[in-house]
């Protein structure tokens, strides 16, 4: 993954205290995104492959109309207990496109937003990440919990004078 900042560069400067720091600054934004009409199978696949967590769903301009967890995906397969045979099942899980199980009301932030707003969203919602959307609604980056992490290590890294 690509990330926007440097860890070589000392980041909390006297003007730039951990309060105020930015989204822009610490998302990532080589997001890979998925079409709704893609199959939820394909989009695990992608997932396992890529190791990521979440999907941002997109519409052919880039435009933000949901999002697919891996957890979403775990519920939309059918349990242990289904009566279906194996062949029922792959034919209906082939079926199901990522609109039908996507959350479509989907908890943003925008670039310029402060890395608290960004985690005080994701402890509200009980998230583990949020699409950092442009005025258009189109997704230019995605903000995890392990970037708000990787910020804390780094303020408690230069506030021990280590880089």
């Amino acid at each position: 993954m690509t990330f926007a900042v440097e860890a070589s560069r000392r980041l909390f400067t006297k003007e730039q205290s951990m309060k105020n720091l930015l989204v822009k600054d610490w998302m990532q934004t080589n997001v890979i995104s998925a079409d709704p009409q893609m199959g939820m199978l394909d989009a695990h696949k992608l997932m396992r492959e890529r190791n990521i967590r979440r999907l941002p769903i997109v519409k052919s301009k880039g435009e933000l109309v949901g999002i697919v967890t891996r957890s979403d995906i775990r519920k939309a397969e059918p349990s242990g207990a289904t009566s279906l045979n194996v062949w029922e099942i792959n034919y209906l899980l082939a079926k199901l496109q990522l609109r039908d199980i996507m959350t479509k009301d989907v908890i943003i932030c925008k670039p310029d937003d402060t890395i608290k707003t960004a985690a005080l969203k994701m402890e509200a919602h009980k998230i583990g990440a949020l699409p950092v959307v442009n005025e258009k609604n189109h997704v230019v980056g995605i903000i995890t919990e392990s970037d708000i992490f990787r910020v804390l290590i780094t303020w408690f890294n230069e506030q021990a004078g280590e880089s």
